[in-house]
């Protein structure tokens, strides 16, 4: 082989290694804990939003699902429902002047004023129910696999739909979703990790990496979910399935472009 061809073959092979190697993953950032307050250890957490200077919370399991109204200082419920024994609660967030509350498999909305927690109706849902946030103007919806979906929050029509990628890799499981200063704070279920992914390309920025407040928890509680603005300080709110600790954190530096 001539030396001319040698080379040619040899920036041919680096050309595709470079095609074929995975784009940058995100950073794992650092964040601070501000405080820690207790959090009722039998709520099987799935849904959590601030609303009117309280935590709204949806809980699962069939036969022990709920919503309900939370003092975010004390962790006392302030009011509680309980769902009918076909319904698993899952995601939950306010627009509209509505609590809008997913279920995992049922096909069904429900539907709540946020300041009693008195039924305000159903409606039908064509996906499997995880998480639920609200840019304001979406809905935005998690279905455990690696998509996020925009809908219309009248018709639950899908407006746009993301895929969510680290690099190149797709990141599935995707859960409770919190929308916050233009970035979707989604857990990653049975995982400790929370990606802040950019809701108009589906990238993610950065990660959260939260073990260390498994430390604080006794050995209780199941997997991490749960995410809120903090009425108290403003900044986040964190627990997860049975945890009996609630967590308000803040990133410690700016969060990567």
């Amino acid at each position: 082989m001539s030396g001319r061809v040698l080379r040619l073959a040899l920036l041919s092979a680096a050309a595709l290694l470079v095609l074929a190697a995975p784009a940058a993953a995100a950073p794992t950032v650092s964040w601070r804990l501000i405080d820690e307050r207790p959090h009722d250890p039998r709520a099987y957490t799935q849904g959590l939003v601030a609303h009117g200077g309280v935590l709204l919370e949806s809980t699962g399991l069939y036969g022990e699902s709920s919503v309900r109204r939370v003092d975010p200082e004390t962790g006392r419920v302030l009011k509680r429902v309980a769902l009918p024994d076909r319904y698993h609660g899952e995601g939950l967030t306010v627009h509209g002047g509505r609590a809008i509350q997913l279920t995992w498999l049922e096909g069904r909305v429900l539907l709540w004023a946020p300041g009693t927690l008195a039924a305000a109706g159903a409606r039908a849902y064509a996906w499997e129910g995880w998480g639920l946030t609200t840019d304001g103007d979406a809905l935005i919806a998690s279905d455990g696999s690696d998509v996020l979906r925009f809908l219309d929050p009248v018709t639950f029509a899908v407006r746009r739909s993301v895929a969510v990628r680290d690099g190149r890799i797709a990141v599935p499981r995707l859960n409770e979703l919190e929308y916050r200063d233009g970035v979707v704070w989604a857990n990653v279920y049975q995982s400790d990790r929370i990606a802040l992914i950019d809701p108009a390309t589906g990238r993610v920025r950065a990660w959260l990496d939260m073990a260390r407040l498994r430390s604080r928890l006794d050995g209780r509680g199941e997997v991490l979910n749960g995410i809120a603005r903090d009425p108290v300080t403003g900044h986040m709110a964190v627990t997860g399935k049975f945890w009996p600790r609630l967590f308000a954190i803040r990133l410690a530096g700016r969060l990567p472009a």
